[in-house]
């Protein structure tokens, strides 16, 4: 006869009935909130509300609530999500590379590594937008004016070691620019309306944070980041195409806090990965301008230790500050 001690050994579920309940039953006991480390009305906002939706009719019994959990670049939605249960009924919607960028300048309550990466979906390449009647009309423009007013060119991202602020950072370097002054907002949604109002010289952005402005003709955009041009600004010159090396963007999806268990990580990766291929939200993606990069499970958690690896490397030569 196999003793009690060993059965338990053998089998952790059955020496945990606590986590053995917790995945019996979700996600029937109550909503699984997913917290949105940046204010409503932004990308990954926007992402959030489009893709979650989708992955309850995936999974029976599923019900979601968005919440947004803004503060210091997104820092706070982040300790939110990671210091939260990890037992499936709280998710967390990310963007790299701020997600890694601010545990190496400041003390957080979070691991960047440690979360469960469960799938990213969305990558848009950074850009500067200028208003319509700026007189900055081109890179080449702002190029020159950031070297007659060394230090007085402002310009706004959305946050201090947000992909908007590495971005810049990586521009001063390679155009042999003095540090332009940063102003930083709690996301895209608040920093909009102050471009639109001519309160900066230049924002950092996304490509699709303001790209029906642009086609209303309110903004321009100089260039974009991307390796190739993307299919929303076609007309928009690529960074490199103007002689700068530059590739740059965010990346944003969803992850868990540390430890979920397998079962039900394994019903939301495949949940994502049916829902993301599907042919209607493609179309639905493309609408809201929302360019797609699907990595799923262990995938995405390379590419978020490959991120790790550049910023360690690019703070020892060119530090951020919060």
């Amino acid at each position: 006869m196999i003793s009690r001690r060993v059965l338990l050994a053998a089998s952790p579920l059955l020496a945990s009935p606590k986590i053995l309940s917790a995945q019996t039953a979700w996600p029937n006991e109550r909503p699984v909130e997913v917290i949105v480390l940046a204010a409503a009305g932004g990308g990954v906002d926007a992402m959030t509300r489009l893709v979650m939706p989708l992955i309850a009719q995936q999974i029976p019994g599923m019900r979601v609530v968005v919440l947004n959990r803004p503060g210091a670049g997104g820092q706070i939605g982040l300790e939110a999500t990671f210091n939260a249960a990890g037992d499936g009924y709280t998710l967390g919607a990310t963007t790299f590379p701020a997600h890694n960028a601010f545990p190496i300048e400041r003390q957080v309550r979070y691991r960047p590594l440690d979360f469960t990466f469960i799938c990213n979906i969305v990558e848009d390449a950074n850009c500067f937008y200028v208003r319509a009647d700026s007189p900055l009309k081109s890179l080449q423009d702002l190029v020159a004016a950031a070297k007659a007013r060394p230090e007085q060119i402002t310009y706004a991202t959305t946050g201090i070691g947000s992909d908007d602020h590495l971005f810049v950072l990586h521009f001063e370097e390679l155009a042999g620019l003095k540090p332009m002054i940063q102003v930083p907002f709690a996301g895209a949604a608040p920093l909009i309306p102050q471009l639109l109002g001519g309160n900066m010289d230049v924002a950092a952005i996304n490509v699709n944070d303001a790209i029906q402005l642009a086609r209303e003709g309110k903004v321009r955009m100089l260039a974009q980041a991307a390796a190739t041009r993307q299919p929303e600004a076609a007309d928009v010159p690529t960074f490199r195409e103007l002689g700068f090396d530059l590739v740059h963007g965010a990346s944003r999806g969803i992850v868990g806090p540390p430890n979920m268990p397998p079962a039900i990580v394994a019903r939301l990766e495949a949940a994502f990965r049916t829902a993301l291929s599907d042919e209607n939200f493609k179309r639905e993606a493309a609408r809201q301008f929302m360019p797609l990069n699907t990595m799923v499970g262990a995938e995405y958690r390379a590419f978020a230790q490959r991120v790790d690896d550049r910023l360690k490397q690019l703070w020892q030569v060119r530090p951020w500050r919060g």
